[in-house]
């Protein structure tokens, strides 16, 4: 009797106690019926311009799907692996807690989990993945509350709309889209098998980052689906058989651009509540050629010169953005070079110096003498310290010839030329000083790009831009490009003389290596002590600019503006513009062939070829050949003008 009654009694303080402790768990619980206000962070996709998916930001969700909507396989799936008791149990598996907690005494350690998909939901909506007995009772708590409000099917429903499946994404659709590029309501069983089996890591078995992973997972799966009578097991082979690969999305090199735009979407549309879709400027194609050629660059010959770094950019005449590259790695360095590094320019900055020149009355033909001066104790030094004497303005500039530069910097004055690049669309900072002709001042590669685009642009200002358009919740616009840029900076006529300047340098001057064989024009650049060397340039359908050097500033062995860049540009342009037919360049390109075969070089060291029969006799004479319509006062040295 007395066992009877201390029973009894202890039976009634324990039921007390749990009541209690339950009260307690329960007190701070979340409303259940507040299931339907559950919010999110709303995420940002971006999409290539042709459609292609880039990357996403934030919780990525797709359509709101039932269980009666999607192929019966689908949630057999997640059920085989995730709970197969689901339609029997009360919301907590008795039965599978038992057998976990015997795996885990076995093992020593938790290998196995008695959760079923009701309490995953209950933690997913309202709880923290925080391991803590309050968290689990709670989570218990609300499995019994969900099992009580919803119905089964519901609640599968629930789950499938919300579980995270990597990437960025959430929801059985939201995945189906991303890995498969279809709705979920048309994925196969192996699709299916494969999305199921992403729940339990989802970047171990992400299909595109891990395909063996992913295999071996959905065979696991395709043989628990199997085992539990949901598909025949030559069902399952066959599938296994015919397996689908998860499709590739744009190179991770595009994160550099990706992490532009995402800097950019607020200032277009404020604060929005609900998701957002960018389509962005970006051409797959021509993002993963300059990807590849500056990768196969710095991995080859740029080992051998000691270049560690990259960046390329590609864009439109207009400054939409095609293609960018922002460093050897975006893993191991988010630091976006294209945009966000501040690099010497050197001789690429000298198209401004002659746009000034241009426009204060001089012209391609007229003379400007290439000798040693003297500024105020300044005296700037042409490359390997070889000087033409009387040159055409052509001449001085396809030779990238120092000397010649600074005279026509002085002339007109630097602030002009300060002035015109800040017109083109240069926005650091300049120093006025005599410098200023040999690009002392720092610019980025984005900035110098885009000026460049003007004279492609028939002297049109250009603002390099990323975004297309802009949806919102619904499909709703919420901004679209229409027009851009500040109106004409350049006129016409300059544009030409520019035009004809710019072409001479790849049809024979120092970056010669960059000609693609067809109509281009561009300009070298190397910063002293061969830290930065650069070409950018344009052809009728395309402007990009290419930079290399290190990031922490030391020399290369001897890399210039005409030969790495030159050939890393002449790549990319080639294999980006492949089958597309030849444009002309704005204003035709004029360029006077001062003789059919000659030296090249300047003082970016564009190569040698050796030069004609009848350009080596009249070196050995001390003559130089016919430039146009001048002629040289002053001999020319028998050394080759390269490094």
């Amino acid at each position: 009797m007395r066992l009877v009654v201390w029973g009894g009694s202890l039976a009634i303080w324990g039921s007390v106690a749990v009541m209690l402790l339950v009260a307690w768990y329960a007190y701070d619980l979340p409303r259940i019926d507040e299931i339907a206000a559950v919010t999110r962070r709303p995420s940002v996709t971006l999409m290539a311009a042709d459609g292609t998916l880039l990357t996403t930001y934030g919780k990525v969700y797709g359509e709101t799907v039932s269980v009666r909507d999607l192929p019966p396989y689908l949630p057999q799936a997640v059920l085989a692996v995730e709970d197969r008791r689901f339609y029997d149990h009360f919301g907590v598996d008795l039965i599978g807690l038992a057998r976990a907690m015997v795996a885990n005494v076995r093992a020593g350690r938790i290998v196995q989990g008695g959760s079923t998909i009701t309490q995953q939901l209950a933690k997913n909506l309202f709880l923290t993945p925080d391991r803590t007995i309050k968290r689990k009772v709670q989570e218990m708590l609300l499995a019994l509350w969900l099992e009580h409000k919803f119905s089964k099917d519901q609640i599968l429903s629930l789950y499938l709309n919300r579980v995270y499946f990597g990437a960025g994404t959430y929801g059985i659709d939201a995945a189906a889209s991303h890995y498969f590029g279809k709705p979920a309501k048309e994925v196969n069983l192996y699709e299916a098998a494969q999305l199921a089996g992403l729940l339990k890591a989802p970047s171990r078995y992400n299909p595109v980052r891990d395909p063996d992973q992913a295999e071996e997972r959905t065979a696991l799966v395709l043989r628990a689906m199997a085992e539990s009578g949901y598909v025949l097991e030559a069902d399952a082979a066959q599938a296994q058989a015919r397996k689908t690969v998860g499709r590739a999305i744009a190179g991770a090199q595009a994160r550099y651009f990706a992490d532009w735009i995402m800097g950019q979407v607020a200032g277009y549309v404020g604060a929005v509540d609900g998701d957002l879709t960018v389509i962005t400027t970006l051409n797959p194609y021509q993002q993963r050629v300059a990807e590849e050629e500056l990768a196969a660059m710095l991995d080859g010959d740029g080992v051998k010169r000691k270049v560690g770094q990259g960046a390329v950019v590609v864009l439109d005449p207009d400054g939409a953005v095609r293609a960018m590259v922002g460093g050897r790695d975006y893993g191991t360095s988010q630091f976006n070079r294209v945009t966000q590094a501040l690099r010497q320019p050197g001789s690429a900055f000298k198209p401004f110096v002659y746009l000034a020149g241009l426009e204060e009355g001089l012209t391609p033909d007229d003379i400007v003498v290439d000798a040693p001066l003297d500024i105020d104790g300044w005296t700037p030094k042409n490359y390997a310290e070889r000087y033409y004497g009387d040159v055409t303005v052509r001449e001085a500039f396809a030779r990238s010839l120092n000397a010649a530069t600074v005279r026509i910097s002085q002339r007109v004055g630097p602030e002009r030329v300060a002035a015109a690049a800040r017109r083109l669309g240069i926005t650091s900072d300049i120093e006025v000083a005599p410098s200023i002709a040999l690009g002392t001042s720092e610019v980025t590669l984005l900035e110098l790009t885009g000026a460049y685009a003007v004279f492609a642009n028939y002297g049109n200002g250009v603002w390099p831009y990323g975004i297309a358009e802009i949806r919102g919740p619904g499909d709703e616009v919420l901004f679209r490009r229409s027009g851009g840029g500040p109106g004409r900076v350049v006129q016409p006529r300059i544009v030409d003389g520019m035009t004809n300047l710019m072409s001479a340098v790849v049809a024979w001057g120092s970056g010669k290596g960059a000609n693609p064989n067809r109509p281009a024009a561009g300009k070298t650049g190397t910063s002293q002590d061969s830290r930065d060397a650069w070409f950018v340039g344009f052809t009728g359908e395309l402007v990009a600019g290419v930079w290399l050097g290190n990031d922490d500033g030391t020399p290369t062995a001897g890399v210039t503006g005409g030969s790495l860049p030159a050939v890393l540009w002449r790549r990319v342009v080639e294999r980006a513009v492949e089958g597309i037919s030849p444009q002309p360049l704005p204003g035709g390109g004029a360029v006077v062939a001062e003789i059919a075969e000659r030296d090249s070089g300047g003082d970016e060291g564009g190569g040698n070829s050796g030069g004609g029969f009848i350009a080596r006799i009249l070196e050995s004479l001390g003559q130089a050949p016919a430039r146009g319509t001048a002629k040289s006062k002053s001999p020319r040295p028998t050394r080759p003008n390269e490094p």
